[in-house]
C-alpha cells in the first residue's frame, strides 16, 4: 500500500476534532501527517491510516494498527535524485510491509522517532 503526495504535518488538536469519532474514550493523537489525501494518524494506543479512496475521496477507509503487532520498520531517507522518504511498516503474520511515501514537507526523521516511541512501550 503506497502513498505518494505533498505530505507535511498536521496540528495534532485538528486532527484530535477531525477524527474524534474514530477515536476510543480517552485516546489522543499525538501526531498526524497528511499525504495528499491521506492521513496517519499516531495516537496514544494505535497507529491509523485514513485511505480516501475513488476519484472524489468519499469512500474511506480507516485502517487501525495496534502498535503491538508492529513486529519492526524501516525509513530510508531521501537521496539526491529520489527526492522521496519512505517509511515501511512489517506487522505481525505479513510477508509485505505497509509503505508510505512521503516528500520533502515532513522530516522523516521525525516520523521515525514518533514510531519509535510508540512501538518501544
Amino acid at each position: 500500500m503506497a502513498l505518494f503526495g505533498n505530505a507535511h504535518t498536521v496540528d495534532p488538536m485538528a486532527a484530535q476534532q477531525e477524527y474524534a469519532r474514530l477515536l476510543g474514550h480517552d485516546e489522543r493523537i499525538h501526531a498526524a501527517f497528511q499525504l495528499i489525501r491521506d492521513t496517519i494518524l499516531f495516537t496514544d494506543r494505535r497507529l491509523i491510516l485514513v485511505d480516501k479512496q475513488g476519484i472524489r475521496g468519499k469512500k474511506v477507509e480507516y485502517h487501525s494498527i495496534p502498535y503491538r503487532s508492529i513486529t519492526h520498520f524501516a525509513v530510508e531517507t531521501a537521496g539526491t535524485f529520489d527526492l522521496d522518504a519512505e517509511l515501511k511498516i512489517w506487522l505481525s503474520g505479513t510477508d509485505l510491509p505497509i509503505e508510505k511515501t512521503f516528500t520533502k514537507g515532513v522530516d522523516i526523521y521525525e516520523v521515525q522517532a514518533i514510531l519509535t516511541q510508540f512501538v518501544a512501550r
